[in-house]
């Protein structure tokens, strides 16, 4: 039986505690990958499912793994990694950006569009059909980053499954697109391949949010359903990233489940579409 310590705090929570803090603290010492910050709860159960897969007993193996065996590593990103995607998710988000946001940009001779958090490509993609249709893209170069290599191989290939065609036409009906899903994409066996004019002005690297600094000045940032993993105060740490990768009047895009919690923060926004979470910062 576990040894009481005071309330209803244990021997046995201290140690999965300590096991969790050093296992973070050895992934991102020996390869450079902070997940201090995140949301602790969401966090200890990817580890320790990963822990499972691997047949290992306790946090402390799984660090020792890890540490020896980067295909261990290569795994463990994987589900520590945000893909839950698609094309034009939520669509009245990317109907008010369609109406409300990318005419502010119209005014800029080139433009920089960062989405952050990429994944395996399906809103890089989007924004790109988007930009087209609103004749903007030609003159926008869209930088593309994930933490995980292995999503943004995927995300290079411009291509998707097949089976999620009918959704992702469905989704851009809905999100104000002007002709059909079909003319930007060829089927290839189960992959739908998408034109690969849409990809010529785009750059994709690998980039944490956590431990990386700004790398150039944007006139939008598109940061969506990434943070809500993150705890306050890599929250805090992204938004300053943020700030200063964002031209004055620059755009900011987030999760509709998303906020600015910070109000020191928020006030350096205006909001173009509080609801569906898209601001403007303030000069």
């Amino acid at each position: 039986m576990a040894v009481q310590l005071s309330g209803s705090q244990t021997i046995a929570g201290t140690v999965d505690d300590l096991e969790l803090e050093l296992l973070l603290e050895g992934i991102y010492r020996r390869y450079g990958y902070d997940f201090r910050g995140y949301a602790t709860a969401s966090l200890r159960r990817r580890l320790w499912r990963r822990a499972d897969l691997e047949g290992i007993e306790t946090l402390t193996g799984l660090l020792d793994r890890v540490l020896h065996d980067a295909a261990c590593l290569d795994r463990l990103l994987g589900d520590l990694s945000i893909n839950v995607t698609e094309m034009f998710r939520d669509p009245p988000f990317h109907r008010a950006l369609r109406a409300k946001a990318l005419p502010l940009l119209r005014t800029y001779p080139f433009v920089r569009v960062w989405v952050a958090g990429c994944s395996t490509g399906e809103e890089v993609v989007s924004v790109a059909i988007a930009l087209r249709e609103e004749r903007l893209l030609d003159r926008t170069r869209i930088y593309a980053t994930d933490m995980n290599a292995t999503a943004l191989d995927r995300a290079r290939g411009l291509s998707f499954p097949l089976e999620h065609i009918d959704r992702f036409a469905d989704n851009y009906a809905r999100a104000g697109g002007t002709g059909q899903l079909g003319d930007y994409y060829v089927a290839r066996g189960d992959r739908a391949v998408f034109d690969p004019s849409l990809g010529a002005g785009m750059v994709f690297a690998q980039h944490n949010l956590a431990t990386d600094r700004s790398f150039n000045e944007f006139h939008m940032i598109l940061c969506r359903n990434v943070m809500i993993y993150f705890g306050r105060d890599l929250q805090r740490h992204v938004h300053a990233l943020f700030l200063d990768s964002l031209t004055p009047l620059g755009i900011l895009a987030l999760g509709r489940k998303e906020a600015i919690a910070d109000a020191d923060v928020a006030e350096r926004y205006e909001a173009i579409d509080g609801g569906e979470k898209i601001f403007r910062r303030r000069r």
